[in-house]
């Protein structure tokens, strides 16, 4: 049976772990609900910082309160906190669960309630529920209710108590020790730390300046090449030869007794006696027959038949 609760309400259990969930409707505006615990004393009071159970400490030492994390459901969004009830210290007598809003009033969050199930029950109906609607709407952080021992067992009861000044200062009240000034100080450390390494990652990225090049070679007669896709210059030819293409200079002809190529032969000086013709030409006329000359003696194969 479900237990529809009213503030300072309150209901025995009967369970030896309990979950207790908060759940609220998102929307438009609507700030983001954090869940937290503290684990009081029998002063009331908080033994010790790791008495504090949050979004930065999620889990106690002694491993029986824990934050289970935000969750989304059909009808809003979630966040966890489960206790293992025949766990926790003797020395704890009361356990707070609270909702905190960053520093945003519950005048904004909607249908805010908590609700609680017993943990070693999979798809349980709730054993309990409350709607919270915060006093004057102007608070930051509200303890929606608390588990506390009575005559050897557990009981729950519905508060709906509201702090103007944030989980700071909630907790402050229960004896956790927040330095304002140290925090302060630490978030400026961290700004100046930030920067520092965005200065660094900026110099790391900024280029590097360029390596000279270095010297050029010097030339020991070797022509300079072109640069590539120019025209090369004018070969530089031996002298004396022309350049292909080119007819030949006079000179050069006579210098090696033929004509130039492609051009007509010179008139060649008639042949004289006992020189041979130039190739191509007429034979000269034959001298007179010398009237001492003989036959040599002939063989018996040239003598008449």
């Amino acid at each position: 049976m479900t237990h529809a609760m009213l503030k300072g309400s309150n209901v025995p259990l009967d369970a030896t772990a309990v979950r207790a969930v908060l759940r609220w409707t998102p929307g438009q505006g609507v700030p983001d609900v954090d869940a937290s615990a503290l684990l009081l004393g029998t002063d009331g009071r908080v033994r010790s910082d790791e008495d504090f159970v949050f979004y930065n400490q999620p889990r106690h030492p002694s491993g029986k309160v824990w934050r289970l994390g935000k969750k989304r459901v059909a009808e809003g969004l979630t966040d966890t906190i489960q206790t293992d009830l025949t766990g926790v210290e003797p020395a704890v007598g009361q356990i707070l669960l609270v909702a905190s809003a960053d520093d945003v009033t519950f005048d904004q969050v909607t249908s805010l309630r908590i609700l609680l199930y017993d943990a070693t029950v999979a798809d349980a109906e709730p054993l309990a529920y409350f709607d919270i609607v915060p006093e004057t709407g102007e608070e930051t952080a509200l303890i929606c209710g608390e588990l506390y021992r009575r005559g050897g067992g557990w009981k729950f009861r519905a508060l709906g108590e509201g702090y103007t000044n944030g989980l700071q200062g909630l907790a402050t009240d229960f004896g956790i020790s927040v330095d304002e000034s140290e925090a302060a100080a630490q978030a400026a450390g961290s700004q100046t730390s930030a920067q520092a390494t965005d200065s660094q990652s900026f110099e790391l990225q900024a280029p590097e300046p360029s390596a000279p090049l270095p010297p050029e070679a010097p030339t020991t007669g070797v022509p300079p090449q072109p640069a590539y896709g120019y025209p090369p210059a004018a070969p530089t030819q031996p002298p004396g030869l022309p350049a292909y293409g080119y007819p030949q200079p006079a000179a050069a002809a006579q210098q090696a007794n033929r004509p130039a190529y492609g051009y007509p032969h010179p008139q060649q000086p008639p042949a004289t006696s006992g020189a041979a013709p130039a190739y191509g030409y007429p034979q000269s006329a034959d001298p007179l027959p010398d009237p001492d000359f003989t036959l040599p003696p002939q063989g018996p194969q040239f003598l008449g038949r």
